[in-house]
């Protein structure tokens, strides 16, 4: 926790940098108190710590230029380890200091400022706080720095709250979503289908913002299968965990085979070339030239919490990930797809589909009707069929947008309902609150029709991330 040694959790390995702020004329033994209850809040939510210990500067807080240099080092020495940096304000604090520790730190993080409240019967000289107008202070100050910083939801909150807790597992998302997406590989297996001019994107924009694209042409990924035997051990295992993974009663033996061995060299792929994520070419070249759709194949990987779009839409997968990086759950890639009767905050979003099985309330595997009419239904096996569950849902769309070398998207949060669906492939009924502002919204400025989506309210956390800490212009739709 101290000293350059973190201590580990059980939230995927999360730790954040402690800023305790102090200032001498107010009670520094509230600084002590302070730093005492945030690391035990930051360690009741299961993340470790790295701050300087008691040893190292005065109550472990900082206040003078020195302190500050001590705390920017050992920070320095953590800087692979931390996720993210808390400022806690336990009475006033020294602004500069603050500010100074993470500039000299230089580790280019979310940063939470909180300020514990003052209590009404405890204002005197002795016990009076006055973190409520040291925040506005420290903010002013990392703003003069150019330094990034979010707010609790409340403008003073006790460490030792739920409101906090709950601050606290929000910033958490934000990390996630601000390191994952500042580090990131995308396999793009496959060319974009001809008919599908909507998931055009540029690679330098995505580039200039730290997102790598590494492609692959179909026919290499093709020419790989030919050359592994039905007993390949990869292809056997894959097999394996397809027949675990989803019911197939209905769907015939070779096809089966053929998606396990697709699924086998896309692993092998993607492990090879250090890619995290991947967007794959469907319509209609896999079903023509090699038999299958490769919904399965991708469903698991999502479920896996390794995203996969289809129709090579890089953009829609990116939304996917930082989805999943908020919620730590599986994401899937929806169409906007029909209206639901006349219910204006209603509608049907659907896929053939890849959704990942935790979105379904039942699923299946089964042939996909829309290509079966053109390339035969023996050559479509692979789609998950059932309907999405109830509950709360995030949505987001990103896009590259060429004119102003920027990227921009929306995000916002509904619910998939129980409404009565009957249709096939994965569907379900979504309401949405003001939603023909949406579409209105997404029509107007040439959105793509796919959308990614997530079972978690978390697109505040991925909004938060992507306009504060990586730039991007992105609309929170209410």
């Amino acid at each position: 926790m101290t000293n350059g040694k973190p201590q580990r959790s059980d939230r995927g390995g999360m730790t954040f940098g402690l800023i305790v702020g102090n200032r001498g004329f107010f009670p520094d033994h509230l600084a002590q108190s302070g730093r005492s209850e945030m690391i035990a809040a930051i360690q009741k939510a299961g993340y470790a710590v790295v701050a300087p210990g008691p040893d190292e500067t005065k109550f472990g807080a900082v206040e003078t230029r020195a302190e500050a240099a001590r705390c920017a080092d050992l920070f320095k020495k953590n800087r692979d380890a931390i996720d993210g940096v808390i400022v806690t304000l336990p009475n006033f604090g020294d602004e500069r200091a603050i500010a100074d520790t993470l500039r000299m730190a230089g580790l280019n993080v979310p940063v939470l400022v909180q300020a514990t409240p003052d209590t009404p019967g405890r204002m005197t000289i002795r016990d009076r706080r006055d973190s409520f107008c040291g925040k506005m202070s420290v903010c002013n100050n990392l703003s003069q720095y150019g330094i990034p910083y979010s707010l609790t939801s409340r403008h003073t909150e006790a460490p030792d709250s739920e409101l906090f807790q709950s601050d606290l597992s929000w910033f958490a998302g934000v990390c996630r979503v601000a390191r994952g997406l500042r580090r990131l590989r995308i396999g793009a297996i496959g060319a974009r289908p001809a008919a599908f001019n909507t998931v055009r994107y540029s690679e330098k924009i995505l580039e200039a913002n730290g997102i790598s694209v590494e492609p692959i042409d179909l026919s290499e990924i093709l020419g790989r299968i030919a050359r592994m035997g039905d007993q390949d051990p990869a292809a056997v295992a894959k097999l394996e965990a397809i027949r675990r993974y989803v019911t197939t009663e209905s769907v015939p033996c070779e096809a089966l085979l053929k998606m396990a061995k697709l699924g086998a060299v896309i692993d092998g792929w993607m492990a090879e070339t250090e890619v995290s994520i991947s967007a794959v070419q469907c319509w209609t070249s896999l079903e023509e030239y090699f038999g299958v759709v490769p919904c399965t194949v991708m469903s698991m990987m999502s479920e896996n919490l390794m995203s996969s779009a289809c129709e090579v839409d890089i953009c829609g997968v990116i939304g996917m990930h930082a989805l999943q990086l908020a919620s730590e759950t599986p994401s899937a890639l929806l169409d906007w797809n029909n209206n639901y009767g006349d219910d204006p905050d209603k509608a049907v979003c659907f896929h053939c589909s890849n959704l990942p099985k935790h979105f379904f309330r039942e699923v299946r595997m089964d042939f996909q009707q829309i290509i079966a009419g053109t390339v035969g239904r023996e050559n479509t096996y692979g789609t998950c069929v059932g309907l999405v569950k109830s509950g709360p849902m995030s949505f987001a769309r990103f896009s590259t947008n060429d004119r102003t070398g920027e990227i921009h998207g929306y995000v916002g949060e509904g619910a998939f309902t129980d409404d009565p669906l009957e249709t096939f492939g994965g569907a379900g009924v979504v309401r949405i609150p003001n939603l023909q502002g949406l579409l209105r919204y997404i029509c107007e400025r040439g959105f793509e029709h796919h959308v990614a989506a997530n079972l978690a309210p978390v697109s505040q956390a991925v909004r938060e991330a992507a306009t504060r800490y990586l730039g991007w212009s992105v609309h929170q739709h209410s």
